[in-house]
């Protein structure tokens, strides 16, 4: 069937190579997917530096998007030309988080998405809407089924509040499916000009951390004193006390990243006890889940927030974009 590239990480740190293969042949109940894009996340970040253990050499990425070109016996689900994610855990298919099931997870345990082609079991691969670019579709396996799975957790209602922190891949796309069900939405960024573009994708309010350092004080004086029935929390130590007092009795913390660490956290143990707010984490979801998410974002016109795009030989400056914490919502790259 021909070669094609595939970038390839040789040591823990070391920056992707180019490294010809031979183009694989599905097999039983396999699919061959043709990737035109990934995009990053923090994950890959850390991924990319070597930090997360795994075997090498592998390629790196955790997202991928393309079509599917080839389909191995058994597979009637799926047709060839049919545009799918990959997502970010192909072995968990369905239900809660569980120690029995075993772990796969692209990039780290197993070849991730940067290369041109990936088989993959068709079981779990997932479509997506026909409406969403390639590049646009990258953005949905980690971020988006990690904001989907954050609103989930919470039991989001229309009417309910949302305080998402921060304007990266998660917070962006957990803001456009609340506000997509009917949430009120409160964002928080320490830039101004990264607040108007969470405002343009409809937060209904934005608090600037750096000159409002009280921000859950503020969170809470825009709810008439009541707080957030929903908290994604990406920073970790540094945000969990303030979350905790930005939520409403009854609500949920969604902790989804540790961007300011995850050790001597300051939380404040009585307010969640009396007050019996749930501390949920999330890692990402399961292909029912990214399954879920890509229907949503189909029935009400999604469209994900990408600042950044590179080719694959600029993924260098993907990374420090990303390191620089430049972007708003997403940063993809696009495979040739």
């Amino acid at each position: 069937m021909g070669t094609y590239t595939a970038m390839v990480m040789r040591t823990a740190g070391s920056a992707p190579e180019p490294e010809e293969r031979p183009i694989p042949e599905p097999g039983q109940g396999e699919a061959l997917v043709r990737l035109r894009a990934t995009s990053m996340n923090y994950h890959d970040l850390v991924n990319l530096r070597g930090v997360i253990r795994g075997p090498w050499p592998r390629v790196p990425m955790s997202d991928g998007t393309g079509e599917v070109v080839a389909l191995g016996p058994g597979v009637a689900h799926l047709a060839v030309g049919q545009r799918v994610n990959l997502p970010f855990s192909p072995l968990w298919l369905s239900g809660p988080p569980s120690w029995d099931r075993p772990v796969e997870v692209l990039g780290d345990t197993s070849d991730g998405c940067l290369q041109q082609y990936r088989c993959m079991a068709a079981i779990a691969l997932v479509p997506v809407p026909d409406s969403l670019s390639f590049a646009e579709a990258a953005t949905l396996p980690c971020a988006g089924v990690t904001a989907w799975s954050s609103l989930r957790a919470g039991a989001l209602e229309p009417g309910d509040v949302v305080l998402v922190q921060g304007t990266g891949g998660v917070s962006m796309l957990a803001l456009q499916l609340a506000k997509a069900h009917g949430a009120t939405v409160i964002a928080t960024s320490s830039s101004d000009d990264k607040l108007k573009v969470a405002t343009a994708l409809g937060a209904d309010h934005v608090v600037n951390y750096r000159t409002t350092p009280d921000w859950h004080v503020a969170t809470r004086e825009m709810t008439g004193g009541r707080g957030a029935d929903i908290v994604i929390d990406v920073g970790g130590a540094g945000t969990i006390a303030k979350s905790v007092k930005a939520t409403t009795a009854g609500g949920t913390i969604a902790i989804v990243g540790g961007l300011e660490g995850f050790t001597n956290c300051d939380v404040p143990l009585a307010q969640v006890l009396m007050q019996q707010i749930r501390l949920v984490g999330i890692a990402v979801g399961s292909v029912a889940d990214h399954r879920d998410l890509c229907r949503a974002v189909e029935a009400n016109g999604i469209h994900p927030h990408i600042s950044h795009t590179f080719a694959w030989n600029r993924l260098d400056e993907a990374v420090r974009v990303q390191q620089a914490n430049e972007h708003v919502g997403k940063i993809t790259v696009l495979i040739p």
